[in-house]
């Protein structure tokens, strides 16, 4: 059974700092590509940031560059992105996805941004 679990999001004040992960069972982590998503309220989803499956490449969008770092730990089978120097803007629902032939998702976790 295919899982991927995000968590470590809440309110943080702007300029703050979180830490989400996403845990992943049931499939070849190490394989994967992974990826960030968010969507914020009346918003389509959009990309934040991707990985490559041996951590090799990364990519981020243009609003995050600089604030945002995606990593991962083949080991633990984790993904993790490091949110730093929040914004209000950054305030939604982020969602880790796992892709190669098929495409995973998790069930996401709210991001707030607010003072």
């Amino acid at each position: 059974q295919v899982q991927l679990v995000e968590s470590g999001g809440g309110l943080v004040q702007p300029g703050g700092s979180l830490r989400l992960s996403c845990a992943a069972s049931g499939f070849t982590f190490s394989t994967y590509a992974m990826s960030w998503y968010r969507q914020a309220p009346g918003k389509e989803r959009e990309l934040v940031a991707s990985i490559t499956s041996g951590g090799g490449s990364t990519n981020y969008a243009d609003s995050v560059k600089g604030r945002f770092t995606i990593s991962r730990d083949n080991v633990k089978n984790t993904v993790y992105l490091q949110m730093n120097s929040l914004k209000p803007e950054d305030t939604a629902v982020y969602y880790c996805k796992a892709s190669r032939f098929v495409v995973y998702w998790g069930q996401g976790t709210q991001v707030t941004v607010s003072s």
